[in-house]
């Protein structure tokens, strides 16, 4: 029984969720005693509308939970064991500087390494204090490529990252092409606007080789082939070049390199795109009839079809099917991708350039701590990332984890599987304990977050921490802030004057066109000319096998089931991967595991080249044949043998943008007695 007068510590605070996910939701989190015990979604916000993932509800088990790091500690035992000692905050940084110091001075500052990526995503939480001090002391340069470098290249080359279509204008488009995404998971306040389109009389269709929900729901599911998104794309363009349906008139007044796309495209019939997808030519001879006569029409282009060789260049041809098809100018119509840019902010705060130093793309890390050539990594700083969990080639990755004379420090939240390598491990505040800016991709927002509750245990802030190292490694200069809330401050005041000073009335700005930008009459390509570009030489140059060049299924006789590793409802990529999940198995469709001699629930053998993963089979008709599928963001507690899907996954590169290649994994399965 409550006592008396205990409701009167109850509050609730408002604040803004920056986690890797669309939607920059606004949260009502409520208090007792400055202790949280219940996030929601705030109804100020419409997108988020008063709810929330359940991923985010249910955050505060991450704030309060085991695995959460209190205090400093530096290790004790084996790399790999967990085995540390606490210490305090000045002798744990005493010991950073030193060693990145000592690195500096005897072997030079690219010998050290900052592991990143995207953590928190706010302004201040990565690339500001952080960027003051790598800059500074002129470490090695890190190209976050793990996730989003392909399509980013793609909507570049093209657009400029030109604004997109947000969430209230679905419901205006006839026909919507849902292609490589699952908003079910990921985004899901898309899913309400997607109802409504389809009540509306919206035609829907979805590519995913995984009949997701949305693909359930859909009026149309094209389960292709992983990595052959590309030849798809380019048969729809060549039905509209062939047939009369490519708008002349848009194609001359507002884009370059037309006829080199019809040229690349020619060859992809629908019998052949087909084919090679393992889709049906009828169905999606079917989708380009439709695509071709609807208005508004859009597409969505998501982030799953850029995971493998040829992601840029589907990314690319995704995203200029509105532009040969005419499909701009009218609400809902065009494409919806990432809005991140279209507050045109760019980091003025920051006043310390990038030197050009070497640069390490971090797909490769396994291979840069293993098999240095020229100057090895001899420090490295992980932050707003887990390594060891989510990077390509797993083993490898670890196996450089390993390295004794290899100096590490793990900042972070929670005991992850990348601490348990750390020589000095960093206990981080989470997004409730500390200010930020969130900023949707999704929808066009942009919110304040600030701390609702004191730091937990010895926790600190991003900003804190590499201030604090900066002063100590004498890097500081007159005008750096001092601590968070001067870094938040210092944003403010850089932001451009009229969203500034919504986000001190506010807490949120108010976007651009009211945040729903029609394309080609609000917003227009941000490129030199403001045309569409849809063949930039050197994205051209980039790829290997030239803008639009298929590379085939590396998938052999040996090994010839593609494994995927689609976003789920548990964690955003490895965040809140310590929380308890149900039992990981691997999905695989009856007729693959019939054909092996596998049943629901055997225990199986997955494997490659590169190393195995043991795991038990789940059987289901929702993943097409000659597919398995292991969630995103395992930690090696999820898995038998302590090995995820990426320690299958190739440290290949995609064809734009260095990208990673994770669902270019080739893997043979086995049913095992133990």
């Amino acid at each position: 029984m409550a006592k008396p007068g205990a409701a009167l510590t109850e509050s609730n605070v408002q604040t803004a969720c920056p986690l890797d996910c669309p939607d920059a939701c606004t949260l009502d989190v409520t208090l007792r005693s400055g202790r949280i015990t219940k996030i929601d979604g705030s109804k100020d916000n419409h997108i988020t509308n008063g709810y929330i993932c359940a991923k985010v509800r249910t955050f505060h088990e991450r704030v309060y939970g085991d695995d959460r790091l209190l205090y400093p500690a530096v290790r004790r035992g084996a790399k790999g064991t967990g085995q540390f000692k606490r210490v305090t905050w000045d002798d744990a940084l005493a010991l950073i500087a030193e060693k990145m110091q000592h690195a500096r001075d005897t072997a030079g500052a690219e010998t050290i390494l900052p592991l990143c990526y995207g953590g928190s995503n706010g302004f201040m939480t990565q690339d500001y204090a952080d960027a003051i001090l790598f800059r500074r002391l002129g470490t090695s340069r890190l190209l976050r490529t793990v996730c989003a470098a392909p399509t980013g290249a793609a909507n570049l080359g093209l657009y400029g990252k030109m604004a997109s279509v947000s969430y209230e204008d679905y419901p205006s488009a006839k026909l919507i092409i849902i292609w490589g995404v699952n908003p079910g998971v990921s985004g899901i306040h898309l899913m309400p606007f997607l109802k409504e389109a389809r009540d509306n009389g919206a035609y829907v269709v979805v590519l995913d080789p995984r009949a997701t929900t949305v693909a359930r729901q859909a009026d149309l599911h094209l389960a292709v082939r992983p990595g052959t998104d590309l030849p798809v794309a380019l048969a729809l363009h060549r039905y509209l070049f062939e047939e009369g349906f490519a708008d002349q008139a848009f194609l001359e007044q507002h884009t370059n390199g037309a006829a080199d796309l019809r040229k690349k495209a020619e060859p992809w019939t629908f019998e052949r795109a087909a084919q090679t997808s393992g889709i049906d030519a009828g169905q999606l001879r079917g989708l380009a009839e439709r695509y071709a006569k609807a208005s508004p029409a859009l597409v969505k282009c998501g982030w799953g079809l850029e995971r493998n060789r040829n992601g840029g260049s589907a990314a690319a041809a995704v995203l200029a099917l509105p532009a040969v098809a005419g499909k701009f100018g009218v609400r809902g119509g065009g494409f919806s991708m990432s809005n991140s840019a279209s507050w045109n902010i760019d980091r003025t705060w920051l006043a310390d350039t990038e030197p050009k130093t070497r640069a390490i793309n971090m797909n490769k890390v396994g291979r840069v701590l293993t098999e240095p050539e020229g100057t090895p990594v001899n420090v490295l700083f992980v932050y707003n990332c887990n390594p060891v969990a989510i990077l390509p080639d797993q083993r490898r990755v670890i196996r450089g984890f390993e390295r004794e004379d290899l100096f590490t420090v793990v900042f972070d939240q929670v005991m992850t599987d990348s601490a348990m390598y750390a020589d000095v491990v960093l206990p981080a505040t989470t997004f409730l304990e500390h200010y930020d800016f969130a900023r949707g991709y999704g929808p066009i927002t942009l919110q304040l977050g600030r701390p609702v509750i004191d730091a937990v245990g010895e926790s600190r802030p991003n900003s804190d921490v590499f201030l604090d190292l900066s002063r100590r490694l004498e890097l500081s200069v007159e005008g750096d802030p001092e601590d968070d809330l001067e870094s938040m401050l210092a944003v403010l005041n850089h932001l451009p004057e009229k969203v500034g000073n919504d986000l001190r009335e506010n807490w949120t700005a108010r976007p651009p066109h009211d945040g729903r930008p029609v394309q080609f009459v609000d917003v227009f390509p941000n490129t030199a000319d403001r045309r569409v570009d849809l063949f930039p030489p050197a994205l051209d140059t980039q790829a290997p096998m030239g803008l639009y060049g298929y590379q085939p299924d590396p998938g052999t006789a040996e090994f010839p089931l593609a494994l995927i590793s689609p976003a789920s409802d548990r964690t955003i990529s490895s965040t809140l991967g310590e929380l308890p999940r149900p039992e990981v198995r691997l999905e695989m469709h009856p007729d693959d595991a019939a054909a092996r001699g596998v049943e629901e629930g055997d225990r199986l053998r997955l494997w490659n080249a590169l190393g195995e993963v043991r795991i038990k089979a789940h059987l289901t008709h929702l993943l097409r044949p000659g597919t398995v599928a292991m969630p995103k963001g395992l930690w090696r507690r999820n898995t038998t043998n302590g090995y995820t899907s990426n320690a299958l996954s190739p440290d290949s590169l995609s064809d734009l943008g260095g990208g990673a290649c994770f669902n270019d994994a080739r893997v043979q399965v086995e049913r095992v007695m133990k």
